[in-house]
């Protein structure tokens, strides 16, 4: 009989190594990374090739830091802070170091995060001298028992929790302040035609009122997460607060059903709770990531008047990146091994 035993297993058939990596390869869980830099009015005209290599390069470093520490099996979370703080200490994009500046000449910063697979969540809104607010937002979901913090508050935490601190003018670019300048002088001639402030801000063209980033992510264990961080919209007043640090508004995550980064005008983004609802399609009415998505962005906003665009990702790592403006700074990476970096429409 033992003669028997041992005659079988050699006669069983040898799988190669090549076999047995691709079994292996076939069996991972798969994983991805999605970012976006904001969408607005983009004008390709304009977009010289200095300009665009400038974008496609953090876009690019931000993918790969995050995709990078996935690879290693770290954990969605960690993948999106890391990918959103590059953008942060850029002065290309419109959170951290290039964040717009208030009516008042200051910045005010928002941002979120989202575990899906417990469905906690922290967000930071106004504040003035947190050098990484998603950091600050991370901080505030596991530190923390709120969910929100705003203002001084939220400053205060962050001294607590060690993070790193700035003045107000680190901030500060150039290009923002040129921004708020042109803004302030077409609110001025807006208001002096209206007499109505709500009609002279809403005059205002789409590139005011726009600009984030965000990241998305699914990791080896299965898990998703929602990051993002604003400066929020240009010559904002009356300490605004956009949808960026609304769970449900611009950041929304649930292993049952997707993440999602959302950036645009903020208001329609509140009003329609944009990032839940594209979740909530998948999850109750069963649509696939890209229907859901497509749906929300450029049926429901569209016909509400609302411009922006969102980053989504599901748990078996579909992505999909649909937006209703001339442009969109996004960029995916996924464990197949496909890469893509774009700005425009046609881009795909």
């Amino acid at each position: 009989m033992k003669k028997l035993i041992i005659t079988t297993l050699f006669t069983l058939p040898i799988m190669s190594l090549s076999s047995l990596s691709s079994l292996s390869f076939a069996q991972e869980q798969p994983f991805a990374i999605a970012i976006h830099g904001g969408a607005g009015t983009i004008d390709k005209s304009k977009m010289t090739p200095e300009k665009r290599v400038a974008y496609e390069k953090t876009l690019s470093l931000a993918l790969d830091a995050g995709y990078q520490l996935l690879s290693e099996g770290k954990s969605s979370q960690q993948a999106i802070i890391a990918a959103i703080q590059i953008m942060e200490e850029s002065p290309l994009f419109n959170a951290g170091k290039g964040a717009v500046y208030t009516y008042e000449g200051t910045h005010e910063l928002d941002a979120s995060i989202m575990d899906g697979r417990t469905l906690n969540a922290g967000a930071v809104s106004g504040v003035k001298t947190v050098k990484s607010p998603i950091a600050l937002a991370q901080r505030v979901m596991d530190e923390s028992v709120h969910v929100m913090l705003s203002g001084k508050g939220a400053e205060t935490f962050a001294q607590e929790q060690g993070l790193a601190l700035v003045e107000n003018s680190y901030f500060n670019t150039d290009s923002r302040y040129q921004s708020l300048l042109k803004a302030k002088e077409k609110l001025k001639k807006s208001l002096e035609a209206t007499k109505n402030y709500q009609a002279a801000h809403q005059s205002l063209p789409n590139e005011y009122k726009m600009g984030t980033v965000g990241a998305v992510a699914l990791d080896k264990a299965g898990n998703i997460a929602a990051g993002t961080s604003t400066g929020g919209m240009t010559a904002k007043r009356y300490g605004r607060v956009g949808d960026a640090p609304i769970i449900g508004a611009g950041t929304y995550a649930n292993n049952e059903s997707c993440a999602v980064s959302a950036t645009g005008h903020g208001e329609y983004f509140i009003r329609y709770h944009v990032a839940a609802d594209i979740c909530a399609r998948m999850q109750y009415q069963q649509k696939s990531l890209n229907e859901a998505a497509d749906t929300v962005i450029n049926k429901v906003l569209v016909k509400a008047g609302g411009t922006g665009g969102v980053i989504a990702i599901d748990a078996k790592g579909n992505i999909a990146m649909p937006f209703n403006t001339s442009g969109m700074y996004r960029g995916s990476k996924t464990s197949s091994g496909k890469t893509f970096v774009g700005i425009f429409q046609d881009e795909k």
